[in-house]
């Protein structure tokens, strides 16, 4: 086992992978942007993991309705969750349409999805709320999906929360096998347990509220708990050795631009997969805009389409010293995500 390559993937089950059963690592340049939604030029919010279905890497997104020239942020609501897949180890991403998730009548709105695979099925959690509205209203449920091929998903029910308004679930299991999500309600993140992903147990207080934030992601990296949130000017970083008590790095990461193209004004809402040594931070970014909320509403009420539209990004994180960074964005770097038998 000491010959073994440990992989783990945010959102999945901590892999085991023996070498031989992973293709021989290439150079490759990370693309920039990775990736652009070809429908709707919305692309938000993402999520990745290796499809052991499919055998491909998929990114699950929130698909925004960038171009369509609606009032105010309608564009953010009536989503559905895309799916872009990678069969050449994430050097391209296409385009693959979107999941069927609705439970009820009408046309309603979702947003940014967490994937796991538990006891041989694929297991979703994503925000819902009823309808489409003009502006940011509406309480957002966490709704729970299952499947066993990825393409048709089981509506298993609403979870019951801290809230009746929570979004932008983050799992993790931990070394006693006991699934936490980490999640915001009023601009805090909040934790829930569970033994089996169907029934959860929520604290009854955030465990982070030092300042307003969305979008947690947890995962585990170079011998500590790592915990990044979307500051909406790049993202907070906490640390932790047991999962419940978090220390706040001073510096942010993501929180200015790079040279990169369409890399900027910020990093927003993030996933991160690591393999073997390495670590990936996957967000998205508004390019067309000077700050991550400068928007401007025109004379009609509706945003132009060059500052709603969003990319997908990709970089490389490092540990120097117990602190977390995102490797030079300025450089090229490699970025390989190996098939996993």
């Amino acid at each position: 086992m000491k010959n073994s390559l440990r992989i783990l993937i945010l959102g999945l089950t901590v892999l085991t992978v023996f070498p031989e059963f992973i293709k021989a690592q290439e150079i490759q340049i990370a693309p920039a942007p990775l990736f652009r939604d070809p429908v709707y030029d919305g692309a938000a919010d993402p999520v990745v993991f290796w499809n052991r279905i499919e055998k491909e890497w998929w990114m699950l997104y929130t698909q925004r309705r960038a171009n369509e020239m609606t009032a105010d942020v309608a564009f953010c609501y009536g989503n559905s969750i895309a799916i872009a897949s990678s069969d050449d180890n994430g050097k391209s991403w296409i385009y693959r349409g979107t999941l069927d998730l609705e439970f009820e009548r009408g046309h309603n709105t979702f947003w940014a999805p967490d994937v796991v695979y538990d006891n041989g099925r694929y297991h979703m959690f994503v925000a819902y709320i009823k309808g489409v509205r003009n502006h940011w209203s509406g309480a957002a449920r966490m709704a729970h999906y299952t499947s066993e091929n990825t393409w048709d998903w089981k509506f298993e029910g609403l979870l019951s929360l801290s809230s009746d308004d929570v979004i932008d679930g983050t799992l993790f299991k931990d070394k006693s096998g006991k699934w936490k999500m980490w999640y915001k309600d009023n601009s805090q993140s909040w934790l829930a347990e569970s033994d089996d992903l169907y029934k959860w147990t929520w604290r009854d207080k955030p465990v982070i509220a030092d300042q307003a934030h969305e979008g947690p992601k947890v995962f585990e990296f170079k011998g500590h708990y790592w915990m990044v949130t979307d500051q909406w000017a790049g993202m907070g970083v906490y640390r932790s050795d047991d999962l419940d008590k978090w220390q706040k790095q001073k510096n942010p990461i993501l929180e200015g631009p790079s040279d990169r193209p369409e890399d900027k004004p910020s990093g927003a809402h993030g996933d991160v997969v690591i393999v073997g040594d390495q670590a990936y931070i996957f967000y998205f970014t508004h390019p067309g805009r000077k700050r991550h909320f400068a928007a401007t509403l025109d004379a009609d009420g509706k945003y132009p389409y060059a500052e709603k539209r969003s990319s997908i990004q990709v970089a490389e994180l490092v540990v120097n010293d117990g602190v977390l960074e995102v490797k030079d964005r300025n450089k090229p770097f490699n970025f390989y995500l190996p098939d996993i038998d």
